[in-house]
């Protein structure tokens, strides 16, 4: 609930919003890497795709892990004046590293703003070590965030949505829809999940409790009430 509640100041205020996202993110991954290691995140390798500004850094950092973002706008890397040690400018659909380079790679919301997102999927399966973490987090486009700040009119298309913001706003919206928002579907991730070499975990819906982790297996219902789709992997040795 604290989440969803601070979606409202994504745009407004993207410090808050992005705060509360980061402290879910580390406890979240913090959580299934225990699970698979029996360790902290203490010394571990963690490569954030698509990390923006660096809001996540400090709730990583603060486990002890090094944190490793990647952004490729570089306008969105200097958004918020932060300065990440270490950061790098790069694709997520081509990342810059080389096979088997760290422990855990992450990616939260980001899928939705590629144009090939499982090809970045992919590369996060390649740059991760054999027994290492993959957590991919995204927006479900039908889901009631789907459309970003232009929702909920994205039911109605993402190119209306997008001239009735700008006719309401007087300015384009961030997220453009064919540009830098694309419509990604729960079972699109879930395709991938089957065909990836990596050994999935579980695939549940973030911003549920545990006992409604089952709207993932019903065809329709996950397309719109699966906001946000989370598929936990670990790569094979």
């Amino acid at each position: 609930m604290r989440l969803l509640g601070s979606f409202r100041f994504e745009q407004t205020d993207p410090a808050l919003f992005y705060g509360e996202l980061a402290a879910d993110s580390a406890a979240m991954i913090g959580d299934f890497y225990a699970d698979i290691t029996g360790r902290d995140l203490r010394g571990a390798t963690i490569l954030d795709v698509g990390g923006g500004p660096g809001y996540f850094a400090d709730e990583f950092i603060r486990t002890g892990a090094r944190y490793i973002p990647v952004e490729p706008d570089p306008s969105e890397m200097h958004a918020a004046g932060l300065s990440v040690p270490g950061a790098v400018r790069g694709s997520g659909m081509a990342l810059p590293f080389r096979d088997d380079a760290v422990d855990i790679c992450f990616s939260s919301n980001v899928a939705e703003h590629v144009p090939q997102p499982w090809l970045m999927a992919d590369e996060m399966v390649r740059v991760t070590r054999p027994g290492g973490l993959i957590v991919l987090s995204y927006t479900v486009w039908l889901g009631p965030f789907g459309g970003h700040e232009t929702g909920p009119w994205h039911y109605l298309g993402g190119e209306y949505a997008a001239r009735r913001y700008r006719r309401k706003q007087g300015r384009e919206p961030k997220n453009r829809f064919g540009e830098s928002m694309f419509a990604v579907t729960a079972v699109a991730g879930m395709r991938w999940a089957a065909r990836t070499p990596a050994d999935v975990r579980t695939i549940f819906p973030r911003y549920h409790p545990r006992w409604a982790w089952w709207l993932v297996r019903v065809p329709l219902l996950r397309e719109l009430l699966v906001s946000n789709l989370v598929v936990v992997a670990t790569k094979s040795g």
